[in-house]
């Protein structure tokens, strides 16, 4: 239980991430847990990143800096320039469930997915597809080379309590 009761703490306090004591606080809570940076990683939604991109930067680049891996989060809605883009220290990518949802039969959405897709990988981001609730959804994205999904095809929203038995039940588990 002592990891959710981490989790819930790290959820309360990143949901200031203006607070200038914020990387600290996380590293004091990854001590106090005795847990490594490197297991930490913290989803930042885009239209964060574009409030205020020059304290974003800031954040993101000293959590970076203390082995926290990052992502972004719903990307694709937001306004953040491939300029600034190129700039930010997240490792991974996660595109929005709008466009992955109408994936199959959107060509325009296919588009901005499989460009979405090449992008992160050019800039040496691995990526992440919400939203994927279909098995042939599921198979355009490998086909594209997506590196991860996330969906209801996966499963539904479950307990924490549940999540070992999820675990043991997957077919590769």
């Amino acid at each position: 239980m002592r990891g959710w009761k981490f989790l819930w703490q790290l959820i309360s306090l990143a949901r200031n991430l203006q607070d200038p004591h914020l990387c600290e606080e996380v590293t004091w809570l990854l001590e106090a847990h005795d847990l490594p940076a490197d297991l930490l990683e913290l989803e930042i939604t885009e239209s964060f990143l574009m409030a205020d991109p020059v304290r974003a930067m800031e954040i993101l680049s000293e959590l970076n800096g203390k082995g926290i891996h990052l992502a972004i989060d719903d990307f694709g809605i937001g306004y953040s320039s491939l300029g600034y883009l190129k700039r930010l220290p997240a490792a991974v990518i996660k595109i929005d469930k709008s466009f992955v949802k109408g994936l199959a039969e959107d060509k325009d959405d296919a588009m901005i997915v499989r460009s979405t897709i090449d992008l992160a990988h050019n800039l040496g981001r691995k990526v992440v597809a919400e939203g994927v609730e279909s098995k042939e959804i599921c198979e355009v994205l490998a086909s594209l080379g997506c590196d991860a999904a996330q969906g209801y095809y996966f499963s539904r929203p479950i307990p924490p309590k549940d999540l070992s038995n999820w675990f043991k039940n997957l077919p590769n588990g």
